[in-house]
């Protein structure tokens, strides 16, 4: 399934994820919309976060 996300990044975040209500992939953050105006408006998002499947494994080592 292709994103349709604006943000290319999107794909690696932490907040973005696979919704099976709507069977789409989303970002799990919730935004208003002066929040939402302000992400399109910068073209990046400021929460984004990779996503690093193996960090807590490096914690604990």
């Amino acid at each position: 399934m292709q994103s349709e996300s604006t943000f290319p990044e999107c794909e690696q975040c932490v907040y973005f994820r696979y919704d099976g209500e709507e069977d789409a992939e989303v970002c799990d953050l919730a935004f208003d919309e002066d929040e939402l105006a302000r992400l399109y408006a910068a073209k990046r998002c400021p929460f984004f976060r990779v996503y690093d499947e193996y960090g807590t494994v490096r914690k604990q080592n």
